[in-house]
Order: structure tokens, then sequence, then C-alpha cells
């Protein structure tokens, strides 16, 4: 094993054998509002627009796509969107770190790395030396080599100021005589604007995809190089591979859908997953449809294909590859489960929990988190949102399984929702839980079932949980009610 790798299995092991000692594995201060802090502050001050044009309407058009983008992140960063766990962090902390290192007359700073919570399979490059990798990709990665090439590719993104040129390239043609008079034209056309409009929109977007395809393909050819600078392997298969990253939710399940609930003695009707002539869907609809694509997902890069013909040359033969640790994977997978539940997405919440169980997993946690997805379910009915709570995702991109979920969690009579609740709350699962999630247990009664549903009430019970658990993840979720 080569001796670059040794520090870092050392720092991994450490961190999973810290892992597997405790239930949660990240406190509430590890959240971008107050780990980034800093941060957040730095980059306001340091991101002042540069006086690039003569002309003073591109320049203030430039200067307003500028400040949204310093918006963007300052602003993410206070919502939480990031996080800092240390052993999640590590692992691609560490494949930047051996990037940066190996290529110092091509990267003369250390970007500033950020993990997003989002569960889509994607790594983003803001310009300003910042990018950010997304739990789903490192969830979704089969090796260490892989999450590596995502990577590269994004700071080859921020090498070659494509974030920056775009900026520029959307303030000329906002601005661009072509762009004025082809919106006077629709405004003074007297029929079919909304054509003439598309057009419009069309042609700008037509031209900004091809310089995207041709961006995306020097982030590539870069990348390759700095991988290969650094001693990392690079396989054209991993192109191909993102061919089936906006599949999560394809996926059948191994059981029938019922199958998961009387596993719990929860009670199941088949009507509950049946379509009605109301609700998610008025139509019969094929579920053999093919793929289809998800557009916050790196398949939004040129085709998978075609990058990978066109790298395939270029690829190292006989690559040993570094499978993502096992345990890091998890830990990645809990905190995207954990985000989908607080954001209310809770059918693809509760799809992953089950995928897990069709692992094999047994760890209490997931059956923690399918008390917790049915109580806000009931809580959401309580408050006459449940289908916003349930996070639908449209039926292209979907298994039966999927749909029949999906359909449930709509169609669930609200006493039997009740009664979900009240079996979860006394179910064995919950002796082998750590004390913050036993106080989240009381504090999900107090928004589902507790007969006293007044806000001073919740307010109540989500004051006592941060009082007495004030490092947990979960005051995430109290912290919303202790704030009423």
């Amino acid at each position: 094993m080569p001796k670059l790798f040794i520090p870092l299995l050392l720092v991994l092991t450490v961190g999973i054998n810290h892992l597997n000692a405790q239930t949660e594995i990240y406190q509430f201060q590890d959240l971008s509002h107050f780990y980034y802090a800093k941060q957040k502050d730095s980059i306001r001050k340091a991101w002042d627009c540069p006086a690039t044009y003569s002309r003073k309407e591109t320049q203030k058009k430039y200067r307003e796509i500028w400040d949204e983008r310093t918006s963007f992140i300052t602003d993410a960063i206070a919502s939480d969107n990031y996080i800092y766990q240390p052993v999640v962090y590590q692992l691609v902390a560490g494949i930047v770190d051996q990037i940066v290192k190996a290529n110092p007359g091509t990267i003369k700073q250390r970007p500033l790395l950020l993990i997003d919570r989002s569960a889509s399979v994607n790594a983003y490059a803001v310009g300003g030396n910042i990018m950010a990798v997304n739990l789903g990709l490192i969830v979704f990665s089969e090796s260490r080599e892989e999450l590596a090439l995502a990577i590269a590719h994004e700071i080859s993104h921020n090498l070659l100021s494509h974030p920056e040129n775009a900026m520029k390239q959307r303030a000329e043609w906002l601005t661009s005589d072509d762009y004025n008079e082809s919106v006077n034209a629709v405004l003074d056309s007297k029929y079919e604007r909304l054509s003439r409009l598309k057009k419009v929109l069309e042609g700008f977007s037509f031209s900004r995809s091809k310089h995207q395809r041709y961006k995306e393909s020097e982030a590539d050819s870069l990348a390759i190089q700095l991988l290969k600078n650094s001693g990392i392997s690079f396989q054209a298969d991993f192109f191909l591979r993102l061919d089936s990253s906006d599949n999560n939710y394809q996926e059948p399940l191994k059981q029938p859908v019922q199958a998961y609930f009387t596993s719990y003695q929860l009670p199941f009707e088949a009507v509950w997953t049946s379509k009605k002539s109301r609700g998610l869907s008025t139509r019969n609809y094929n579920f053999n449809s093919g793929k289809t694509g998800l557009q916050d997902s790196l398949k939004t890069h040129p085709d998978c294909v075609q990058r990978y013909n066109q790298t395939l040359n270029q690829s190292d033969k006989n690559a040993k590859l570094t499978p993502v640790p096992d345990n890091i994977k998890a830990a990645a997978n809990r905190m995207l489960i954990w985000n989908m539940f607080y954001k209310s997405n809770l059918t693809p919440c509760l799809y992953r929990v089950l995928l897990e169980k069709d692992k094999g997993n047994t760890d209490q946690w997931y059956d923690f988190m399918m008390h917790n997805i049915f109580t806000a379910l009931n809580f959401a009915d309580r408050e006459m949102h449940r289908f916003s709570a349930i996070g639908v995702v449209p039926k292209e991109y979907i298994s039966k399984d999927y749909y029949e979920l999906q359909t449930m969690l709509e169609q669930i009579p609200r006493e039997s929702l009740e009664l979900y609740c009240q079996v979860l709350q006394k179910a064995p699962f919950w002796t082998g839980l750590s004390s913050s999630e036993k106080g989240m247990k009381q504090f999900m009664y107090t928004l589902a079932l507790d007969p006293d549903p007044s806000d001073k009430n919740r307010s109540r019970v989500a004051k006592n949980f941060v009082t007495s658990h004030s490092a947990s993840m979960y005051c995430e979720l109290a912290g919303d009610f202790n704030k009423k």
C-alpha cells in the first residue's frame, strides 16, 4: 500500500470506531451556520465584483449576477445546506489534498470544500475557489477513485474560471442589442407573444448548452491530468456508471410494500396503494418506460457514453480501486436520510429506509426513522398539509413500488395513520436507542398525538429537548418549534 494512504486510513479507522460507538453521527454545532460562520463572513467581504466592463449597463448586470452568486453561497451556509462531519469530510478532504499536493504548478491554493447535504448525485464548483460535494455522490460512489474523478472535475472548473466566465456570458447576453431587440419585438407584437418569447429563450439556451458541453469536456481533460499527476487511477467506465445515478427510486423493493409494515405489527389495506380517480394520478401509468434522468445530478453533464468514448484511451489498465468504506457510506446515507426527513420529503426518505432494510440492515436507527416519518406525516395531516409533506416525485422517475408507497402515504386514513404512530411509539426497538432519540420520541408524540396541539405546548416540549440535548443533531428540528 502506498505510504500516502496510511495516515488517511488511520484517521478513517479511528473515526469509524467512534461512529460505531454512538447513534448520532454529528452534532448540531456541525451544521454550516455554526461551523462555517467565519467563512461565510469572509466570502461576503472578499467577493467584491471587479470592474470588468466599461459599458455601465453590462457592468451593472454583471454585479447583480456576481452578488447573486455570493448570496447563493452565504445563504446556503446560513440555511444549513452544508455540514461538517469529521469522518465523511476527511475522506473527501483527503482526496482534495492529494490532488492539490501533486499539482503545485496548476493549483496555487487549496479550495474551500463544502459537504452539501443533498441526496442528488452531484458535485459543483461556484468559482472563487469554492467547491461542494453532495452526500448523494458519496453514497453513490463505489470507489475512492470514482469520487476523485468528480472532485477533480469540479476543481478543474474553478481552475479554468468556468463559473466566472458563465456569469460574464450571461451579463453580456442580457445587455446585448440582440437580446433587447428580440424582447422588444415580442412586446410590440400583437400575436404569438409566447411563441416568440420561447424562441428568444431557446436561442440563448442552445448557445449556452453548446458552450457548457465544451466546458465540460475541457474540465474532464484537465481532471484526468490532475488525477494522473496525483497517482489516482482513472477509468472511463466511471462515466458509464453515471447512467445509473438517477435510478435510486426506480430500484424495486425486494418485498411487497405491505410486508415492511406488517413486520412492525401494523395493519395494512391494499386499497391504500390503489390509484383512485383523484389524487396522485388520474390515469394509468406504464412503469416500464425506460430510463429517465433527474435534472439535479451529474447526468446534466454531456452524454455519459460520449464522455466514455472521449476518454477511453486515457483509462488506466488493470487499475486497483479503493472501495469507499462501508461505514463512511452508511454515515453519509444516514445524514442524507435525516436531511430528507427534516425537509419533509417523506416518501423518498421512507423509500431509502426500506432499501436499507432490503440490504439486511438491522440498525435500529432506521426503525427510529420509520417512526419519525409516520409521526411527521400525522403532524402534517393535523396541520392540513399532508400532500406537501409526502414529497411527491414525478412518476417518470420512480418504480411501481415507490408509486404504491407514495400513494399509500396520500390515502392512508387518518385513524389508521394515528394507529401507526401509536404502535411505533410502543415498539421494542426504542430500548437500543440513545437518550436523545428517546427524547425525540416524546417530542414527536407532542407534534402528532398529544391532545393539546397548541403552539405553546409544542414550544415547551421543544425547549425541554434542546435544553437536555443541546449538542444533538435533532435540535435542528426541535429548534424550529422552540422559536415559536
